[in-house]
Protein backbone atom coordinates (compact mmCIF):
# COMPACT_ATOMS: atom_id res chain seq x y z
CA UNK A 1 0.00 0.00 0.00
CA UNK A 2 1.33 3.95 -0.39
CA UNK A 3 3.00 5.10 2.54
CA UNK A 4 0.86 7.00 4.51
CA UNK A 5 0.61 7.81 8.17
CA UNK A 6 -3.12 7.11 9.11
CA UNK A 7 -3.04 3.64 7.24
CA UNK A 8 -0.11 2.47 8.65
CA UNK A 9 -1.52 3.53 12.41
CA UNK A 10 -4.42 1.64 11.40
CA UNK A 11 -2.40 -1.73 10.28
CA UNK A 12 0.26 -1.61 13.12
CA UNK A 13 -3.01 -1.57 15.45
CA UNK A 14 -3.95 -5.24 14.48
CA UNK A 15 -2.30 -7.82 16.44
CA UNK A 16 0.69 -9.14 15.58
CA UNK A 17 1.09 -7.26 12.03
CA UNK A 18 4.23 -6.35 10.99
CA UNK A 19 6.58 -5.25 8.60
CA UNK A 20 8.64 -7.25 5.95
CA UNK A 21 11.65 -5.32 5.06
CA UNK A 22 12.47 -8.00 2.16
CA UNK A 23 9.50 -7.95 0.04
CA UNK A 24 8.59 -4.09 1.23
CA UNK A 25 4.20 -5.57 2.77
CA UNK A 26 2.31 -5.28 5.56
CA UNK A 27 1.84 -9.01 6.99
CA UNK A 28 -1.53 -9.52 8.75
CA UNK A 29 -2.23 -12.87 10.33
CA UNK A 30 -5.68 -14.22 8.93
CA UNK A 31 -7.35 -14.76 11.91
CA UNK A 32 -11.32 -14.35 12.54
CA UNK A 33 -12.18 -10.88 11.38
CA UNK A 34 -9.18 -9.37 10.58
CA UNK A 35 -10.08 -9.15 6.89
CA UNK A 36 -13.38 -7.96 7.79
CA UNK A 37 -11.34 -4.77 9.23
CA UNK A 38 -9.52 -4.61 6.10
CA UNK A 39 -12.02 -4.72 3.70
CA UNK A 40 -13.92 -2.29 6.18
CA UNK A 41 -11.24 0.52 6.74
CA UNK A 42 -9.64 0.47 3.10
CA UNK A 43 -12.92 0.12 0.78
CA UNK A 44 -12.92 0.56 -2.87
CA UNK A 45 -9.07 0.81 -2.13
CA UNK A 46 -8.50 -3.01 -2.34
CA UNK A 47 -7.70 -4.30 -5.90
CA UNK A 48 -7.46 -8.23 -5.27
CA UNK A 49 -8.28 -10.73 -2.54
CA UNK A 50 -6.85 -14.07 -2.87
CA UNK A 51 -8.95 -16.76 -1.06
CA UNK A 52 -8.41 -19.52 -2.09
CA UNK A 53 -4.57 -19.70 -2.47
CA UNK A 54 -1.98 -19.10 -0.04
CA UNK A 55 1.09 -17.29 -1.51
CA UNK A 56 4.58 -17.57 0.69
CA UNK A 57 6.40 -14.48 -0.79
CA UNK A 58 9.23 -15.55 1.39
CA UNK A 59 9.48 -19.50 1.07
CA UNK A 60 13.05 -20.01 -0.40
CA UNK A 61 14.50 -23.75 -0.35
CA UNK A 62 17.69 -23.38 1.95
CA UNK A 63 19.73 -26.81 1.89
CA UNK A 64 21.04 -28.01 4.58
CA UNK A 65 24.60 -26.78 5.41
CA UNK A 66 26.89 -28.43 7.87
CA UNK A 67 29.59 -26.94 9.63
CA UNK A 68 32.37 -28.25 7.79
CA UNK A 69 31.05 -26.81 4.57
CA UNK A 70 30.12 -23.81 2.10
CA UNK A 71 28.03 -24.57 -0.62
CA UNK A 72 28.71 -21.79 -3.47
CA UNK A 73 25.40 -21.32 -5.75
CA UNK A 74 25.76 -19.00 -9.03
CA UNK A 75 22.88 -17.83 -9.57
CA UNK A 76 20.97 -16.70 -12.76
CA UNK A 77 21.66 -12.76 -12.40
CA UNK A 78 25.06 -13.69 -12.23
CA UNK A 79 25.84 -13.19 -8.62
CA UNK A 80 27.26 -15.76 -6.06
CA UNK A 81 25.31 -17.08 -2.79
CA UNK A 82 26.92 -18.49 -0.36
CA UNK A 83 25.77 -20.66 2.65
CA UNK A 84 27.92 -22.25 5.63
CA UNK A 85 28.01 -22.12 9.06
CA UNK A 86 29.03 -19.23 11.09
CA UNK A 87 32.60 -18.75 10.28
CA UNK A 88 33.63 -15.42 11.79
CA UNK A 89 37.22 -15.47 9.05
CA UNK A 90 35.44 -15.63 6.37
CA UNK A 91 32.92 -13.03 6.81
CA UNK A 92 35.40 -10.56 7.63
CA UNK A 93 36.81 -11.24 4.01
CA UNK A 94 33.45 -11.30 2.45
CA UNK A 95 32.79 -8.28 4.00
CA UNK A 96 35.81 -6.69 1.98
CA UNK A 97 34.82 -7.67 -1.47
CA UNK A 98 31.95 -4.72 -3.28
CA UNK A 99 28.58 -5.15 -3.62
CA UNK A 100 28.91 -8.02 -0.95
CA UNK A 101 25.02 -8.18 1.19
CA UNK A 102 24.00 -10.19 4.14
CA UNK A 103 20.35 -11.43 3.34
CA UNK A 104 19.06 -11.44 6.64
CA UNK A 105 15.74 -13.16 5.91
CA UNK A 106 17.28 -16.26 4.09
CA UNK A 107 20.71 -16.38 6.54
CA UNK A 108 23.39 -16.36 3.34
CA UNK A 109 25.63 -13.80 1.68
CA UNK A 110 26.15 -13.00 -2.08
CA UNK A 111 28.53 -11.27 -3.95
CA UNK A 112 28.78 -10.27 -7.73
CA UNK A 113 29.87 -13.42 -9.53
CA UNK A 114 33.75 -13.06 -11.11
CA UNK A 115 36.74 -15.53 -11.26
CA UNK A 116 38.77 -13.58 -9.34
CA UNK A 117 36.03 -13.45 -6.30
CA UNK A 118 35.30 -17.18 -6.43
CA UNK A 119 38.85 -17.62 -6.34
CA UNK A 120 39.26 -15.71 -3.57
CA UNK A 121 36.28 -17.32 -1.28
CA UNK A 122 37.59 -20.93 -2.54
CA UNK A 123 41.30 -19.84 -1.07
CA UNK A 124 40.01 -18.63 2.41
CA UNK A 125 37.61 -21.81 2.43
CA UNK A 126 40.27 -24.47 2.17
CA UNK A 127 42.76 -22.41 4.47
CA UNK A 128 40.08 -23.09 7.06
CA UNK A 129 39.25 -26.67 6.28
CA UNK A 130 35.95 -26.13 4.78
CA UNK A 131 34.59 -28.77 2.11
CA UNK A 132 33.40 -26.75 -0.79
CA UNK A 133 30.51 -27.25 -2.82
CA UNK A 134 29.73 -25.67 -5.87
CA UNK A 135 26.50 -24.99 -8.12
CA UNK A 136 24.62 -23.66 -10.89
CA UNK A 137 21.22 -22.20 -10.15
CA UNK A 138 18.56 -23.69 -12.72
CA UNK A 139 16.75 -21.38 -14.85
CA UNK A 140 13.66 -19.63 -13.60
CA UNK A 141 10.56 -20.21 -14.81
CA UNK A 142 9.69 -18.15 -17.91
CA UNK A 143 6.77 -15.48 -17.43
CA UNK A 144 4.06 -14.64 -19.85
CA UNK A 145 4.85 -12.79 -23.21
CA UNK A 146 4.34 -8.88 -23.31
CA UNK A 147 0.97 -8.36 -25.00
CA UNK A 148 1.60 -7.85 -28.95
CA UNK A 149 -0.32 -5.44 -30.99
CA UNK A 150 -2.06 -7.89 -33.02
CA UNK A 151 -2.91 -9.89 -29.86
CA UNK A 152 -5.30 -7.00 -28.99
CA UNK A 153 -8.53 -6.51 -30.44
CA UNK A 154 -8.08 -2.63 -29.88
CA UNK A 155 -4.32 -2.05 -29.25
CA UNK A 156 -4.07 1.59 -27.86
CA UNK A 157 -0.94 3.10 -29.15
CA UNK A 158 1.25 5.73 -27.15
CA UNK A 159 -0.67 9.27 -27.49
CA UNK A 160 0.92 12.15 -29.19
CA UNK A 161 1.17 14.52 -26.17
CA UNK A 162 3.80 11.72 -24.83
CA UNK A 163 5.83 11.62 -28.09
CA UNK A 164 5.34 15.65 -28.11
CA UNK A 165 6.57 15.72 -24.71
CA UNK A 166 9.65 13.27 -24.93
CA UNK A 167 11.02 15.43 -28.17
CA UNK A 168 10.07 18.89 -26.60
CA UNK A 169 12.38 17.86 -23.34
CA UNK A 170 14.89 16.48 -26.35
CA UNK A 171 14.99 12.65 -24.75
CA UNK A 172 17.29 10.43 -26.66
CA UNK A 173 16.61 8.05 -29.66
CA UNK A 174 17.10 5.58 -27.25
CA UNK A 175 15.33 6.68 -24.26
CA UNK A 176 12.60 6.98 -26.98
CA UNK A 177 12.58 3.57 -28.22
CA UNK A 178 12.34 2.40 -24.33
CA UNK A 179 10.07 4.41 -23.38
CA UNK A 180 7.21 4.14 -25.60
CA UNK A 181 6.19 0.56 -26.20
CA UNK A 182 6.86 0.71 -21.84
CA UNK A 183 3.90 2.71 -21.58
CA UNK A 184 1.65 1.38 -24.21
CA UNK A 185 2.61 -2.24 -22.48
CA UNK A 186 0.90 -0.15 -19.57
CA UNK A 187 -2.20 1.48 -21.12
CA UNK A 188 -2.76 -1.65 -22.96
CA UNK A 189 -2.80 -3.55 -19.56
CA UNK A 190 -6.03 -1.97 -18.50
CA UNK A 191 -8.25 -2.17 -22.24
CA UNK A 192 -11.53 -0.97 -20.14
CA UNK A 193 -9.89 2.16 -18.27
CA UNK A 194 -9.49 5.66 -20.34
CA UNK A 195 -6.07 7.12 -20.41
CA UNK A 196 -7.48 9.84 -18.51
CA UNK A 197 -8.89 7.62 -15.46
CA UNK A 198 -5.80 6.08 -14.88
CA UNK A 199 -4.15 6.87 -11.56
CA UNK A 200 -1.51 5.55 -8.87
CA UNK A 201 -3.59 2.06 -8.19
CA UNK A 202 -2.85 1.11 -11.44
CA UNK A 203 0.76 2.22 -11.45
CA UNK A 204 1.17 -0.58 -8.61
CA UNK A 205 -1.29 -3.11 -10.37
CA UNK A 206 1.21 -3.43 -13.21
CA UNK A 207 4.56 -2.79 -11.22
CA UNK A 208 3.06 -5.95 -9.38
CA UNK A 209 2.08 -7.61 -12.38
CA UNK A 210 5.67 -7.29 -14.04
CA UNK A 211 7.20 -9.49 -11.39
CA UNK A 212 4.54 -12.11 -10.63
CA UNK A 213 3.39 -12.61 -13.83
CA UNK A 214 5.87 -11.36 -16.46
CA UNK A 215 9.27 -12.02 -14.25
CA UNK A 216 10.49 -9.43 -15.98
CA UNK A 217 14.26 -8.11 -14.46
CA UNK A 218 14.64 -5.39 -11.85
CA UNK A 219 15.89 -2.87 -14.20
CA UNK A 220 13.06 -3.66 -17.10
CA UNK A 221 10.84 -2.73 -13.71
CA UNK A 222 12.53 -0.07 -13.24
CA UNK A 223 12.54 1.72 -16.57
CA UNK A 224 8.65 0.56 -17.22
CA UNK A 225 7.97 3.13 -13.88
CA UNK A 226 10.12 5.73 -15.40
CA UNK A 227 8.19 5.48 -18.25
CA UNK A 228 5.20 5.72 -16.35
CA UNK A 229 6.00 8.42 -14.30
CA UNK A 230 7.10 10.46 -17.01
CA UNK A 231 3.88 10.54 -18.13
CA UNK A 232 2.17 11.53 -15.07
CA UNK A 233 4.59 13.88 -14.27
CA UNK A 234 5.96 15.63 -17.17
CA UNK A 235 2.77 15.40 -20.05
CA UNK A 236 -0.03 16.50 -17.35
CA UNK A 237 1.18 19.74 -16.73
CA UNK A 238 4.79 18.90 -15.47
CA UNK A 239 3.20 19.11 -12.29
CA UNK A 240 5.45 17.05 -9.56
CA UNK A 241 4.07 13.42 -7.93
CA UNK A 242 4.96 10.72 -5.58
CA UNK A 243 4.06 7.55 -6.58
CA UNK A 244 4.75 4.96 -3.43
CA UNK A 245 5.39 2.07 -5.35
CA UNK A 246 7.93 0.07 -3.86
CA UNK A 247 11.44 0.22 -6.08
CA UNK A 248 13.53 -2.94 -6.36
CA UNK A 249 17.03 -2.47 -5.26
CA UNK A 250 19.18 -3.50 -8.17
CA UNK A 251 21.41 -6.07 -7.55
CA UNK A 252 25.13 -5.33 -8.04
CA UNK A 253 27.10 -7.31 -10.51
CA UNK A 254 30.41 -6.70 -12.41
CA UNK A 255 30.76 -6.39 -15.83
CA UNK A 256 32.20 -9.18 -17.93
CA UNK A 257 36.04 -8.19 -19.33
CA UNK A 258 37.79 -9.43 -21.96
CA UNK A 259 41.94 -9.84 -21.50
CA UNK A 260 44.24 -8.43 -23.81
CA UNK A 261 44.76 -11.31 -25.30
CA UNK A 262 41.10 -12.18 -25.76
CA UNK A 263 40.77 -8.51 -28.10
CA UNK A 264 43.76 -9.34 -30.09
CA UNK A 265 41.73 -13.16 -30.67
CA UNK A 266 38.33 -11.15 -31.61
CA UNK A 267 40.14 -8.13 -33.83
CA UNK A 268 43.42 -10.33 -35.84
CA UNK A 269 40.17 -12.83 -36.77
CA UNK A 270 38.02 -10.38 -38.85
CA UNK A 271 39.24 -10.19 -42.49
CA UNK A 272 36.61 -7.52 -43.46
CA UNK A 273 38.58 -3.95 -42.97
CA UNK A 274 35.37 -2.28 -42.14
CA UNK A 275 34.05 -5.02 -39.58
CA UNK A 276 37.66 -4.92 -38.03
CA UNK A 277 37.59 -0.77 -38.22
CA UNK A 278 34.06 -0.89 -36.16
CA UNK A 279 35.14 -2.88 -33.49
CA UNK A 280 38.42 -1.63 -33.15
CA UNK A 281 37.21 1.94 -33.06
CA UNK A 282 34.54 0.59 -30.21
CA UNK A 283 37.24 -0.96 -27.83
CA UNK A 284 40.14 1.33 -28.50
CA UNK A 285 37.88 4.48 -28.01
CA UNK A 286 35.68 3.00 -25.33
CA UNK A 287 32.47 3.90 -27.19
CA UNK A 288 29.13 2.61 -26.74
CA UNK A 289 27.39 0.88 -29.89
CA UNK A 290 25.00 4.23 -29.87
CA UNK A 291 28.25 6.78 -29.86
CA UNK A 292 29.60 4.53 -32.84
CA UNK A 293 26.80 4.83 -34.92
CA UNK A 294 26.16 8.24 -34.69
CA UNK A 295 29.75 8.95 -35.76
CA UNK A 296 30.25 11.59 -38.28
CA UNK A 297 33.70 11.57 -40.39
CA UNK A 298 34.33 14.75 -39.28
CA UNK A 299 34.36 13.39 -35.55
CA UNK A 300 37.90 12.06 -36.07
CA UNK A 301 40.49 14.76 -35.35
CA UNK A 302 43.59 13.42 -36.38
CA UNK A 303 45.83 16.21 -35.57
CA UNK A 304 44.76 16.53 -32.24
CA UNK A 305 44.43 12.55 -32.11
CA UNK A 306 41.14 12.75 -30.57
CA UNK A 307 37.23 11.65 -31.20
CA UNK A 308 34.50 14.24 -30.53
CA UNK A 309 31.68 12.00 -29.22
CA UNK A 310 28.52 14.81 -29.57
CA UNK A 311 25.14 13.97 -27.77
CA UNK A 312 26.05 11.15 -26.08
CA UNK A 313 24.15 9.12 -23.38
CA UNK A 314 22.45 12.54 -20.89
CA UNK A 315 22.99 14.40 -24.26
CA UNK A 316 26.56 14.89 -23.03
CA UNK A 317 29.61 16.28 -25.52
CA UNK A 318 33.38 14.69 -24.73
CA UNK A 319 36.73 14.23 -26.83
CA UNK A 320 38.31 10.20 -26.52
CA UNK A 321 41.52 9.29 -27.86
CA UNK A 322 42.17 8.18 -31.15
CA UNK A 323 44.57 5.28 -31.50
CA UNK A 324 47.53 5.33 -34.08
CA UNK A 325 46.89 1.72 -34.51
CA UNK A 326 42.68 2.69 -35.77
CA UNK A 327 44.00 6.11 -37.42
CA UNK A 328 46.06 4.15 -40.28
CA UNK A 329 43.14 1.12 -39.88
CA UNK A 330 40.79 4.10 -40.62
CA UNK A 331 43.10 5.62 -43.74
CA UNK A 332 42.73 2.45 -45.24
CA UNK A 333 39.15 1.86 -44.50
CA UNK A 334 38.38 5.43 -46.18
CA UNK A 335 40.27 4.41 -49.35
CA UNK A 336 38.50 1.27 -50.11
CA UNK A 337 34.64 2.43 -48.59
CA UNK A 338 34.40 6.06 -49.39
CA UNK A 339 31.65 6.99 -46.85
CA UNK A 340 29.73 9.77 -47.28
CA UNK A 341 28.83 11.50 -44.20
CA UNK A 342 28.74 8.64 -41.38
CA UNK A 343 32.18 7.28 -40.00
CA UNK A 344 30.31 3.78 -40.91
CA UNK A 345 27.61 3.76 -43.21
CA UNK A 346 25.30 1.00 -44.13
CA UNK A 347 23.92 -0.74 -47.63
CA UNK A 348 22.10 1.40 -49.88
CA UNK A 349 23.69 4.83 -48.57
CA UNK A 350 24.37 7.54 -51.05
CA UNK A 351 25.73 11.31 -50.75
CA UNK A 352 22.39 12.59 -51.21
CA UNK A 353 20.98 10.20 -48.34
CA UNK A 354 23.73 8.81 -46.34
CA UNK A 355 22.47 5.93 -44.21
CA UNK A 356 23.84 5.21 -40.45
CA UNK A 357 25.08 1.49 -40.09
CA UNK A 358 22.80 -0.58 -37.49
CA UNK A 359 23.52 -1.84 -33.98
CA UNK A 360 22.15 -5.02 -35.32
CA UNK A 361 24.90 -5.24 -37.91
CA UNK A 362 27.53 -4.49 -35.32
CA UNK A 363 26.44 -7.57 -32.97
CA UNK A 364 26.69 -9.76 -35.77
CA UNK A 365 30.39 -8.93 -36.56
CA UNK A 366 30.99 -9.46 -33.39
CA UNK A 367 29.47 -12.59 -32.94
CA UNK A 368 31.24 -13.79 -36.13
CA UNK A 369 34.32 -12.90 -35.26
CA UNK A 370 33.79 -14.38 -31.59
CA UNK A 371 33.23 -18.23 -33.16
CA UNK A 372 36.33 -18.10 -34.84
CA UNK A 373 38.12 -18.11 -31.24
CA UNK A 374 38.31 -20.13 -28.10
CA UNK A 375 36.19 -17.28 -26.29
CA UNK A 376 33.27 -18.95 -24.22
CA UNK A 377 32.67 -16.12 -21.49
CA UNK A 378 29.42 -14.44 -22.25
CA UNK A 379 30.68 -11.00 -24.59
CA UNK A 380 28.50 -8.24 -26.43
CA UNK A 381 29.88 -5.07 -27.84
CA UNK A 382 29.42 -3.60 -24.72
CA UNK A 383 32.17 -5.68 -23.14
CA UNK A 384 34.76 -4.00 -25.44
CA UNK A 385 34.25 -0.51 -23.55
CA UNK A 386 34.08 -2.32 -20.41
CA UNK A 387 37.71 -3.79 -21.67
CA UNK A 388 38.63 -0.80 -22.49
CA UNK A 389 38.66 1.21 -18.99
CA UNK A 390 39.95 -2.01 -17.16
CA UNK A 391 43.01 -2.16 -19.39
CA UNK A 392 43.58 1.64 -18.88
CA UNK A 393 43.26 0.88 -15.53
CA UNK A 394 45.81 -1.65 -15.50
CA UNK A 395 48.15 0.17 -17.32
CA UNK A 396 48.16 3.15 -15.57
CA UNK A 397 45.94 5.53 -16.06
CA UNK A 398 44.19 7.65 -13.27
CA UNK A 399 40.69 7.03 -12.74
CA UNK A 400 39.56 10.48 -13.22
CA UNK A 401 41.00 10.44 -16.95
CA UNK A 402 38.91 7.19 -17.30
CA UNK A 403 35.94 8.73 -15.93
CA UNK A 404 36.66 11.81 -18.73
CA UNK A 405 36.65 8.98 -21.30
CA UNK A 406 34.01 7.17 -20.85
CA UNK A 407 31.98 10.00 -20.21
CA UNK A 408 30.37 9.09 -16.94
CA UNK A 409 29.23 12.07 -14.69
CA UNK A 410 29.44 9.95 -11.90
CA UNK A 411 33.10 8.90 -10.12
CA UNK A 412 31.12 5.91 -8.61
CA UNK A 413 29.86 4.39 -12.36
CA UNK A 414 33.81 4.37 -13.04
CA UNK A 415 35.29 3.06 -9.72
CA UNK A 416 33.64 -0.60 -10.89
CA UNK A 417 36.54 -1.20 -12.80
CA UNK A 418 39.01 -1.16 -9.50
CA UNK A 419 36.82 -4.49 -8.47
CA UNK A 420 37.78 -6.19 -11.60
CA UNK A 421 41.51 -5.60 -12.32
CA UNK A 422 43.73 -7.35 -10.00
CA UNK A 423 47.25 -5.69 -11.75
CA UNK A 424 49.00 -3.03 -10.25
CA UNK A 425 48.72 -4.76 -6.65
CA UNK A 426 52.33 -6.13 -6.70
CA UNK A 427 54.28 -2.95 -7.49
CA UNK A 428 52.37 -1.31 -4.68
CA UNK A 429 54.91 -0.98 -1.52
CA UNK A 430 53.75 -0.95 1.56
CA UNK A 431 54.97 2.06 4.26
CA UNK A 432 56.65 -0.62 6.38
CA UNK A 433 59.07 -1.39 4.01
CA UNK A 434 60.18 1.69 3.95
CA UNK A 435 60.98 2.04 7.69
CA UNK A 436 64.62 0.95 9.20
CA UNK A 437 63.17 -1.22 11.45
Amino acid sequence: MPKNDTDIHFVKGITYARWNQNQFVWEVPHYPGNLEKLKAYFGDRITLIEKDEVINLNHVAKPTIEKDEILIIQTQKNRLKLLFAYVPELIKHIKTIPYSIWDTKNKWWTIPYSEQFLGEISQVAKRLGLKITFEKEPPKKQGINKLKPKEAAYYKTCPDTYLNKLQELRYSENTVKSYVPLFEEFINHFPKEDLDSLNDRHVMEFSRFLVTERKVSTSYQNQAINAIKFYFEKVLGGKRKLYFVERPRQEQTLPTVCSEEEIKQILSGIQNIKHKAILSTIYSAGLRISELINLPINAIDSDRMQIYVENAKGNKDRYTILSKKLLELLRGYFKKERPHYWLFEGAGSTKEKPVQYTSRSIQQILKKALSKTKITKHVTVHTLRHSFATHLLENGTDLRYIQSLLGHSNSKATEVYTHITTKGFSQIISPLDKLDI
